[in-house]
């Protein structure tokens, strides 16, 4: 099977703008494509994972990607599925996360000369004149045809700022920056991108008269993409230091039933054979795809020595058994009052929940279980003695993590 066969077998093709010249591209190792990241965090998500996974494949085939650090577009903000203005970040703040989203690609893309590159849009769209901008850029677009873009119809009634109304422009630019400098003939985003993408493509055709091709993939989780990698707690993220190994691995192993085989084909390197053979799989097999899907994304993320120790921790934990390799958190004795820590604060500090009153409302709700015992109130408190044996904290089915005395 080629690759772009294979792509779509997989799931992860939603629409093109000229699908037999994007596939002989692809399948013979012709793209040069970039996939856009704006550091709005100092970490990646499993957000983004997929983008990565599709970087690696194609990359594998022959094909360069370009790694488009938003630098620049992060001074303005996506308002692509946002129903709010996004917080403004200093640019101190973009060039640390940019960093640190460069560290992590690189566990996934092979950067080198002929190989992928890694650019940063602030390089270009920071020096850009905003008269030039408008004659050269802006004259290219319909003002109405942008209104009738979902990302920003879906704005109007609550309020868009002008600011975000030059988002399209900005990331349109970009394509015809790096078709122009890069070599760049391909762009690659998900389906909330794609009028963004159409404006790159626009532009390359009537400023250079040439054309260029753009390629959504299919986002995960019923096609939801803005809610992939978000847990009750918060986001699932690639920095082992914010989500542990062992709580990515139980993420994937906790996907719904109906999910579970297409996270398999989307995002696994496992081959198709492999994984149409469990197409009929149910019940007890279910559980055994999940644990695959599981050790399998821990393992390209985190390496083979954390999904194995993540798989051991989970199948301990689910039979009732030790819990070695579970998260674990160190509480000072500057935490204490009188040798005890309430529970809220407790939960707080290992990041179980986002403040006390996230941690009241689960402890309400009969969700939180301190050594296997439900903790029956607010008022609960975990003893220094308590620490120092190590306490296990549960919340909900599936969440579990370690308290122990620094």
């Amino acid at each position: 099977m080629k690759l772009y066969d294979e792509l779509v077998a997989r799931g992860l093709i939603a629409q093109v703008t000229n699908e037999e010249e994007i596939r002989e591209m692809i399948d013979n190792g012709k793209a040069t494509f970039y996939i856009g990241f704006d550091p709005t965090a100092d970490s990646l998500h499993v957000g983004h994972f997929m983008a990565l996974c599709l970087m690696k494949r194609l990359q594998m085939a022959g094909n360069r990607p370009i790694a488009l650090i938003g630098g620049g577009t992060a001074m303005i903000g996506d308002p692509s599925g946002r129903t709010d203005m996004r917080s403004m970040m200093t640019k101190e703040t973009i060039a640390h996360n940019c960093a640190c989203f460069k560290k992590q690609m690189e566990r996934f893309i092979e950067f080198g000369e002929g190989k992928a590159q890694m650019v940063n849009n602030a390089d270009w769209l920071l020096d850009l004149n905003y008269v030039d901008v408008l004659r050269e850029v802006g004259a290219c677009f319909s003002v109405n045809n942008m209104l009738r873009a979902e990302c920003y119809k879906q704005r109007m009634e609550k309020g868009l700022s002008f600011l975000e109304f030059n988002y399209m422009i900005m990331q349109s630019y970009d394509f015809y920056y790096l078709y122009q400098n890069y070599g760049c003939n391909m762009q690659f985003g998900g389906n909330d991108q794609w009028s963004n993408m159409l404006g790159g493509t626009e532009l390359i055709r009537r400023k250079l008269q040439k054309d260029a091709h753009a390629m959504t993939i299919t986002l995960l989780l019923n096609s939801e993409g803005k809610k992939m990698g978000k847990t009750a707690s918060g986001a699932v993220w690639l920095d082992p230091n914010k989500t542990s190994p062992f709580d990515f691995y139980q993420y994937w192993r906790n996907v719904e039933d109906a999910d579970v085989l297409k996270c398999i084909r989307m995002l696994t390197f496992l081959p198709m054979e492999q994984i149409d053979a469990m197409n009929d799989w149910k019940d007890a097999q279910l559980n055994t795809a999940k644990e695959i899907l599981a050790y399998e994304l821990t393992k390209l993320v985190h390496g083979a020595e954390e999904a194995e120790k993540a798989q051991a921790a989970a199948k301990a934990l689910f039979a009732g058994g030790g819990d070695a390799n579970m998260p674990t958190t160190e509480i000072g004795t500057d935490k204490l009052v009188d040798g005890k820590i309430g529970i809220l604060n407790l939960m707080v500090a290992c990041g179980l929940a986002g403040s006390n009153g996230e941690a009241r409302r689960l402890v309400q709700q009969g969700g939180v279980f301190v050594n296997d015992e439900k903790v029956p109130d607010h008022t609960f408190a975990v003893t220094v003695e308590m620490l120092g044996e190590g306490v296990k904290i549960r919340k909900g089915k599936k969440v579990f993590h370690k308290a122990i005395l620094a």
